[in-house]
């Protein structure tokens, strides 16, 4: 686990950092197979030129290792490479995109989730809107499943605090949002949650409890200090064209 990062930021205001230190910032490891280089791209920042750096740099780091350390590691443990679509967003970056698209929570409503330097009450935490390639070509495969399935096999398995699904028309990647919060509420959302169809928010679930719901999935092997590219290209060799009885 990488840890301690934190003596690596630059000094001085973020938005005064020059080119080096903006560079140096991007370059701090939250994890062993993230970079904060990797949360920090926004369409929404790059089409008006804002820049999307943290105003408080410890905190963002902070918050971003346990996300990357407790929740994105352990995915990429099984289920190798994740996609980074959004993750950490300044208060310029989201006040934007929530002003001219729409298409962004109200940036209050942000505290703590994708706003990761801002504490939402006593609640920190930091949020990344994620694509896992295998489960795209798990549902490719599998039709009758869909994001129920990694909702689920996460239920199971990690200790998170917020999923939220997404649903677009033309590219079925279920895209989600993936919190971690030193709060947890275990909340589950998705474009087509029934009442009562998951746990009530809070409630948690012994591994492998619900293993029926995500058929063929990889079983999770004991997660140890490093993260081996093999182990998931063994399990995904073993278990990708089968499903469980």
């Amino acid at each position: 686990m990488v840890t301690n990062q934190e003596h690596l930021i630059p000094e001085g205001q973020p938005r005064e950092w020059k080119m080096s230190d903006l560079e140096d910032f991007g370059r701090i490891r939250l994890s062993c197979n993230f970079f904060m280089r990797d949360m920090l791209y926004s369409e929404v920042a790059s089409r008006h030129g804002i820049m999307n750096v943290p105003d408080k740099p410890v905190r963002a780091v902070q918050v971003g290792t346990k996300l990357c350390n407790e929740l994105l590691e352990p995915l990429h443990t099984v289920f190798g490479h994740v996609s980074i679509r959004s993750a950490f967003r300044s208060v310029a970056v989201n006040d934007c995109g929530n002003s001219k698209y729409r298409n962004l929570a109200a940036t209050q409503r942000n505290y703590a989730r994708h706003v990761w330097d801002k504490p939402d009450g006593k609640r920190k935490g930091a949020t990344a809107c994620i694509v896992i390639p295998w489960f795209v070509d798990y549902l490719e495969r599998n039709p009758d499943q869909s994001w129920k399935a990694m909702a689920w096999w996460i239920h199971d398995h990690l200790n998170y605090c917020e999923m939220k699904f997404f649903s677009n028309r033309r590219f079925n990647y279920s895209a989600f949002n993936l919190r971690w919060s030193n709060r947890p509420t275990r909340c589950i959302e998705g474009p087509d949650k029934k009442p009562g169809e998951f746990p009530r928010a809070g409630e948690q679930s012994a591994p492998g409890r619900n293993r029926l719901k995500y058929p063929g999935f990889p079983k999770r092997d004991p997660l140890g200090e490093h993260y081996a590219e093999q182990s998931f290209m063994a399990l995904t060799d073993r278990s990708l064209p089968r499903s469980e009885p």
